[in-house]
């Protein structure tokens, strides 16, 4: 009798028949799951970056809108844009009747250095110019941009002293004085060392 008509043959083989059934359906089963995690998971981090995103420019927006100069140029093209007969009523309006919710952020003392950091806050992060491609490349390139944003969120805001704890922002956004640099605007102070409380 050959050992090709063993009928315990089949029986000898059952593991690895099962093992390969096994491995084949946890294959199978294993991409269809990765790929509905991976586009759940895709779906969040891009919204959590993209909400980042317009995070740090809408900061930019109002940073550039309380700086007196882009007030100004905005004021001039409004103005631009309606009669003066218009903008005369507006203004006696305004006058007459000072709306009582009308809460306004007091203008930061700029100057060309911090202007120009601003600037390149929204143009990183200018929604028009970051690519929703899914590919290395797109995401390294909106990688390197937020990072570069968040440099200049915390060069920003350590200028003009607002986003950090402690700091007193009437003192930083007080006009610089003669020969006065921007790094010497927001110096950080040492930390004072804490006293333990006694009980």
């Amino acid at each position: 009798m050959s050992s090709s008509d063993d009928p315990f043959d089949d029986l000898l083989n059952l593991e690895e028949q099962y093992y390969r059934e096994g491995y084949e359906q946890g294959l199978k089963d294993g991409a269809e799951a990765g790929r509905v995690e991976g586009y759940s998971l895709g779906l969040r981090k891009g919204f959590e970056k993209f909400s980042e995103a317009g995070r740090l420019q809408s900061k930019a927006v109002v940073w550039a809108n309380r700086i007196p100069k882009y007030q100004q140029r905005r004021q001039q093209q409004q103005q631009g844009g309606t009669s003066q007969r218009e903008g005369d009523l507006r203004s006696e309006k305004k006058d007459e009747m000072p709306e009582s919710g009308d809460a306004r952020l007091p203008p930061i003392h700029s100057n060309p250095r911090l202007e120009k950091n601003i600037e390149m806050l929204y143009g990183l992060m200018e929604p028009g110019t970051l690519s929703t491609d899914n590919d290395d490349e797109a995401v390294n390139d909106f990688d390197s941009r937020l990072k570069g944003a968040h440099g200049k969120l915390r060069i920003i805001e350590r200028v003009i002293g607002e986003g950090t704890t402690g700091r007193n922002v009437t003192a930083l956004s007080s006009p610089p004085g003669k020969n006065e640099n921007i790094e010497d605007v927001g110096n950080i102070r040492p930390p004072t060392e804490a006293k333990p409380t006694e009980f």
